[in-house]
């Protein structure tokens, strides 16, 4: 009788440590994977009408997102360029699971293709681009 009883405080007590276990790891999940979303969505709010085709000197907008995954507060430096020409740096900090919406106006260059490029470093290093984004825009 006294190993049975042995034995069913041991089940008992793994019993225990298993719900122990599930809560805590319910509570305090382990991160996947660490990332940064880094998009760019047009005027309406869409990631589908981005401007392709507009005239010399016209004006468009778009609105560049950085969305924090990392599991952590990070600072992040956003800079925007247009046929190697700077038009916008901006430096951010997010905390993990923030999303900061940067709103940009642009003009069409000269008639050619104009190249806008959208790049995001995750600072303290600005030497590395950490994402990377681009529309091409015919201008006629």
């Amino acid at each position: 009788m006294n190993v049975d009883r042995t034995i069913s405080a041991v089940i008992l007590v793994f019993i225990i440590m298993g719900v122990i276990g599930v809560f805590y790891l319910v509570l305090n999940p382990i991160p996947s994977e660490k990332f940064t979303e880094f998009y760019v969505l047009d005027v309406n709010g869409k990631a589908i009408n981005y401007p392709s085709n507009m005239s010399v000197g016209e004006k468009s907008n778009l609105t560049v997102v950085v969305v924090n995954r990392e599991y952590a507060k990070s600072s992040y430096q956003i800079q925007i360029m247009q046929d190697n020409q700077l038009l916008k740096k901006e430096n951010i900090t997010l905390d993990n699971g923030a999303r900061k919406e940067i709103p940009f106006e642009f003009t069409a260059g000269p008639a050619s293709k104009n190249k806008l490029e959208f790049k995001l470093y995750k600072l303290p290093d600005t030497r590395n681009t950490y994402r990377y984004l681009y529309l091409q825009v015919d201008v006629a």
